[in-house]
């Protein structure tokens, strides 16, 4: 008799058990419209370092926090990897691995490159558990936030199964040997040469939306990957649910089929010049139009002053744009395409956050949150600023000073934005072609322009006017 408790204890225990792996189906799926053009048209991207976000550096630590992220108008949050992270051949720094350091203490404290992936369908436990990550996922969801993942395509962990049990699907040196991924130690480079190896890759992305109703990816280095893989894979992850694909790349034949949005590098480049006295704003005018004749008009620009990447190798928007950095925030917002807020911006961070070790944001509200409120509910509720699909007119506005003086309207459905902005670091007078009564966005203020008035802005200052 005894056995028998025993037995159906155990056989209890086991049943319990399988139920703790969370799976999303379709009775537990959140009411939450799938993706659409259209919610692209007004969204705001948030991209969130899980590790670095809080002093946690935990799941749950986040999505406390999430309220918060819907106002500053965040449509969709892009999480950096979550992974498990490789062990094997693991980096401390850029030019440094674990392995090479012999104090045991100073080894614990570097956890890793989040981009060597040993694991695509793994949970990097410092995060949380799956429970976890879906409480997340749930949490945005009911705030209509949608939430895509950073895939890394092209390469991963040294200790990752496939090393031994695929090894075909890497790329080999003339020895024979398995290379490393553009001469990162931590890494291997795929070949997607091989077939299996782009049926196994794009059978790992399904998991994630079949498994946590996720809403598509960030897509690391997207243009080293085949364009025929993109343009598959997208096909065959929308017939599971619509998805929203941005690449970590510029290229205008990967946004024909495969990708939605693209980093805006070029507009972010010319930002950090301008400041250097190395560009002006003729140059940002250029740049709209090289655009307007490069890519398609449904054709989305991620628009952005910092991410990790920039945070981390080339410093803080703070370092890069000094006194310019509020101009350069809010003019990723008025401009064509979709801004970006990397986690920390909205507390004035002004700290390079690690790639390799844990580091937290502050959480001091200081002046970037009530700036990314007012510019989120601009950007959410004025369709003059769409800049999706079927994104609204640009119009440069040449003021009498055109080198310095940025100015343009954007106009949608009778509505109508206009951007004036000194985009030098001394005092300018000059006039534009508009006339009449406005509305001082920022200030909450009317204020009136006649025909060739003279007008004096201070270095990067800048107006939101609307049109009533």
């Amino acid at each position: 008799m005894k056995k028998l408790v025993v037995i159906a204890f155990l056989f209890s225990f086991f049943i319990n058990c399988k139920k703790e792996e969370p799976k999303i189906t379709a009775e537990k799926k959140l009411e939450i419209a799938p993706i659409t053009p259209e919610i692209a048209e007004n969204a705001v991207i948030y991209e969130a370092n899980i590790r670095q976000y809080s002093p946690e550096g935990t799941f749950n630590a986040f999505t406390k926090d999430i309220p918060k992220l819907k106002k500053l108008g965040v449509r969709i949050l892009w999480l950096m990897p979550i992974h498990e992270i490789g062990i094997k051949n693991r980096k401390a720094k850029v030019d440094l691995s674990v392995d090479e350091i012999t104090d045991s203490i100073e080894k614990k404290k570097y956890l890793g490159n989040p981009y060597s992936i040993r694991d695509y369908r793994s949970i990097n436990p410092d995060f949380g558990t799956k429970t976890d990550l879906l409480k997340l996922i749930e949490t945005a969801h009911k705030n209509k936030i949608y939430v895509i993942l950073d895939w890394v395509a092209n390469r991963t962990a040294w200790d990752h199964a496939w090393i031994t049990q695929h090894p075909e699907y890497y790329m080999h040196n003339k020895e024979g040997d398995i290379m490393s991924a553009y001469g990162s130690k931590d890494v291997a480079e795929l070949d997607y040469n091989n077939s299996n190896l782009r049926k196994a890759m794009l059978e790992e992305m399904k998991y994630w939306l079949k498994t946590y109703d996720i809403d598509g990816f960030r897509c690391d280095l997207a243009a080293e990957i085949p364009t025929d893989f993109w343009e598959n894979t997208r096909a065959e992850l929308n017939k599971i649910k619509p998805v929203f694909m941005l690449m970590q790349a510029q290229k205008s034949k990967l946004m024909l089929n495969a990708f939605d949005m693209q980093y805006g590098w070029e507009s972010h480049y010319i930002f950090n010049e301008i400041v250097k006295g190395e560009k002006t704003a003729k140059d940002f005018d250029n740049l709209i139009k090289k655009n307007d004749s490069l890519y398609q008009k449904d054709d989305i620009n991620m628009n952005f002053t910092s991410n990790h990447d920039e945070n981390f190798w080339n410093g803080t928007e703070y370092e890069r744009l000094a006194n310019a950095t509020e101009t350069f925030a809010v003019l990723t917002f008025i401009m064509p395409g979709m801004p970006l807020i990397y986690n920390g911006q909205e507390y004035d961070s002004n700290k390079r956050l690690p790639l390799y070790e844990k580091d937290t944001i502050p959480h001091t509200v200081e002046n970037m949150m009530a700036i990314y409120e007012k510019l989120g509910k601009l950007k959410t509720e004025n369709e003059a600023l769409n800049g999706g699909k079927n994104p609204a007119s640009y119009n440069r506005l040449l003021a009498s000073n055109e080198i310095d003086i940025l100015a343009f309207e954007r106009e949608k459905n009778d509505k109508k934005v206009i951007f004036i902005g000194n985009l030098s670091k001394t005092n300018k007078s000059f006039t534009i072609p508009i006339e009449g009564i406005f509305t001082d966005y920022m200030l909450g203020e009317k204020i009136e322009f006649t025909k060739d008035q003279k007008i004096n802005f201070n270095p990067w200052e800048y107006k939101i006017l609307i049109v009533e």
